[in-house]
């Protein structure tokens, strides 16, 4: 037999699935991959990648010699689980055209998901961007859910090809390395985004200090070219009457003309240095 069914009516079917099935749903304890002499139980969390940011599934299938079982968490992932499954004649099969659906267009929209970040770099680059941190943890929050992902279907994929109690043919284990070196690749290519990420968030840390630190020496610019005048202007503040320039007909000219010249003078210099 092979079925869709939810989880909760898994006790419906006790005449086709092992009753330590049953009981392992029942008490919640289930796991990635589990391998026993006349069946095979596995569990992994379905995500829909072409609908990110939509929370995942738990699938669980069950496999034996003569029965084939999908068993669903909640509805979405049931009608998800049935678009994908196709009838065929064998289990071996309808397993691997599911997971050869499940992964059709992965690539795809990993690709288009790696130019999304490519383009929010560049659009970064171009003008600045307050949102643009937001961004980055959205996308790490993104390939992190991926990574997860396509790490339980590797287990799962690699659990199937040891092929332990002998329920898969040569030609189902060669199907499905196929499959689990298609998912590897996929995982690599997570791995490589997410680190491509963290690469734009340093980068664009490293560029607000640079611009901070451009800032800081603007006004280090403007403190050292009015310090030698604010000496000045508390120096002839004083309260004397006996310097000499104040009884000068051109003093004020002179003082004037000074402190423009020390302004001009450590500007060049300034300039010269190419600290603005």
């Amino acid at each position: 037999m092979q079925k869709v069914i939810y989880l909760n009516e898994a006790e419906d079917y006790t005449r086709y699935i092992d009753p330590k099935v049953v009981i392992h749903i029942r008490d919640g304890h289930t796991e990635t991959f589990e391998s026993y002499k006349n069946f095979t139980l596995f569990a992994f969390q379905i995500y829909d990648i072409r609908r990110p940011g939509k929370p995942a599934n738990e699938v669980m299938v069950y496999l034996d010699h003569e029965d084939l079982f999908i068993l669903c968490e909640g509805q979405r992932a049931y009608e998800l689980v049935c678009a994908l499954v196709t009838k065929e004649e064998t289990n071996e099969r309808v397993l691997w055209t599911f997971f050869r659906n499940l992964l059709k267009n992965d690539m795809d929209n990993l690709e288009d998901l790696e130019c999304e970040v490519a383009d929010a770099e560049m659009a970064a680059m171009v003008r600045f961007q307050n949102d643009y941190i937001r961004k980055i943890i959205s996308y790490r929050k993104e390939l992190l859910r991926l990574k997860r992902y396509y790490e339980q279907l590797d287990a799962v994929l690699d659990g199937l090809i040891l092929n332990e109690n002998s329920l898969l043919s040569q030609e189902g284990i060669r199907h499905f390395t196929i499959l689990a070196n298609r998912t590897t690749r996929y995982l690599e290519n997570v791995l490589n985004l997410r680190d491509y990420v963290t690469q734009m968030r340093e980068a664009y840390q490293a560029q607000i200090d640079i611009d901070q630190n451009n800032l800081m020496r603007f006004f280090t610019v403007i403190t050292a070219v009015f310090l030698p005048l604010t000496l000045m202007v508390g120096w002839y503040g004083m309260n004397f009457t006996n310097m000499p320039e104040l009884d000068s007909e051109y003093g004020y000219l002179i003082f004037i003309l000074v402190s423009a010249f020390v302004c001009g003078a450590l500007l060049l210099y300034f300039k010269k240095k190419k600290w603005f």
